[in-house]
């Protein structure tokens, strides 16, 4: 009786049928509002901007990280 999924070679047919996806690199990316633009946006990678820094000195707010794919 089938078990209704696919098993030995139907599984390794199809697994081989299907094309690598593409890798992807996510960094942590940090957004917040400023004076120039208090719409939330993009102010750069963590890592690269300190969001504690930001946030302390007053030059922006709102601040959150958020994990995003680098294009």
């Amino acid at each position: 009786m089938g078990k209704g999924y696919a098993e030995g070679p139907a599984l390794e047919e199809r697994d081989t049928d299907q094309p690598e996806a593409p890798a992807r690199h996510a960094r942590d990316a940090v957004f917040g509002s400023t004076d120039d633009n208090p719409e939330r946006h993009f102010l750069g990678w963590l890592g690269e901007v300190d969001p504690e820094a930001l946030f302390e000195s007053g030059t922006a707010w709102g601040i959150s990280v958020v994990e995003r794919v680098e294009s």
